[in-house]
């Protein structure tokens, strides 16, 4: 069995929706066990600091920010949006010092299509292998809609329920979802750079939501690390994407955020039917999860199976050879094979 206990580093994770952060403010964050400070200066930039004062550990979110520095509540100290410790008051005038040796960790963050992203690095040299994920066809744009809910899990029984293809006659039994009959499902695979891809098909027995878009619509799926997943889907005159991201907040938490983004004129329509409807979808997600956690208490081995326990198994076999490609300073050399999967759902 693979080890897969371990947050992956050295990659993009998904913070939060840019919309969470006002100019001025700064928000308290925990992502892979790290305490992490965000903030977004007056003009606009934003910055991910360690939440932590050098000085007595405590934590600046619980000080002040002025939109452009950050002040400690208990002695004062104050730091620039680099981390760069600026001041501090108790120092006499003739008290030479160097204050870089106060400085905090700071982490690279960007901003692109309505969300921000924050590299989790293991070292300070380690630098980004690839880009933040974008979304195909809304370069600029945010997403129309976004929903996120705590999972109390670790990370990659998040992402592997999320990927499964056999689980939805069970776990999502809605009418407005799908039929409960089952169907056999025939996808082709394919490697991307660190991920896969099922490769773009016409829908077969699509939910009632997707008739909301008009005419036959087709769907490709893409996952890339560490635990993104794309979902687009087109018809002859307009295109879906669902954004869905997954964040280890520790070891017993994770953050799932679920977005769409489309390019009908009339979409503002359906956002008051659209959260009530991700919120129960994820949340059977979740509910699944939580019942899940009661036996993963005992340690049992977990076992997969073909066809449908593929895309789990990459998952778990990317996960594996990008930590161990970083470890020896190597290139990243994908596990997976182009394939087509085969199972009922």
């Amino acid at each position: 069995m693979l080890n897969t206990d371990f947050f992956l580093r050295n990659l993009w994770y998904h913070a939060l929706p840019s919309a969470e952060l006002k100019p001025g403010q700064m928000l308290s964050r925990t992502y892979l066990g790290e305490p992490i400070l965000l903030g977004r200066t007056r003009a606009g930039k934003v910055f991910a600091l360690q939440d932590i004062c050098p000085h007595r550990a405590v934590p600046l979110s619980c000080g002040w920010f002025d939109g452009e520095q950050v002040q400690c509540c208990y002695h004062g100290w104050k730091f620039n949006q680099g981390g760069r410790c600026t001041e501090i008051p108790s120092l006499m005038s003739e008290q030479e010092m160097d204050l870089s040796r106060f400085d905090v960790p700071s982490y690279p963050i960007r901003e692109t299509q309505g969300n921000l992203w924050i590299y989790m690095r293991d070292r300070a040299t380690a630098t980004p292998q690839f880009d933040v994920p974008a979304i195909p066809g809304f370069a600029g744009k945010s997403p129309n809609l976004t929903y996120t809910v705590r999972f109390p899990c670790f990370i990659d029984h998040a992402v592997v329920g999320l990927m499964d293809p056999a689980h939805s006659p069970y776990v999502h039994r809605a009418w407005w979802w799908r039929t409960a009959a089952l169907h056999d499902e025939i996808k082709q695979f394919e490697p991307v750079p660190y991920g896969f891809r099922m490769t773009r098909h016409q829908l077969e027995n699509a939910g009632y939501l997707y008739n909301l878009i008009g005419g036959a619509p087709a769907t490709e799926i893409t996952f890339y690390l560490p635990s993104v997943r794309i979902e687009e889907t087109t018809t002859s005159k307009y295109r879906v994407c669902n954004l869905t991201t997954v964040t280890p907040i520790s070891e017993q938490a994770t953050d799932v955020t679920f977005q769409f983004y489309w390019n009908m004129p009339w979409g503002w329509l359906l956002k008051p039917l659209l959260r009530p409807l991700v919120k129960a979808f994820l949340d059977q997600d979740r509910s699944v999860v939580v019942k899940q956690q009661i036996g993963l208490q005992h340690n049992p081995v977990l076992r997969l199976i073909k066809d449908s326990d593929t895309p789990a198994r990459w998952y778990y076999q990317l996960k594996n050879e990008y930590a161990r490609a970083m470890a020896e300073d190597r290139d990243f050399v994908s596990p997976v094979k182009p394939q087509v999967l085969r199972w009922r759902a």
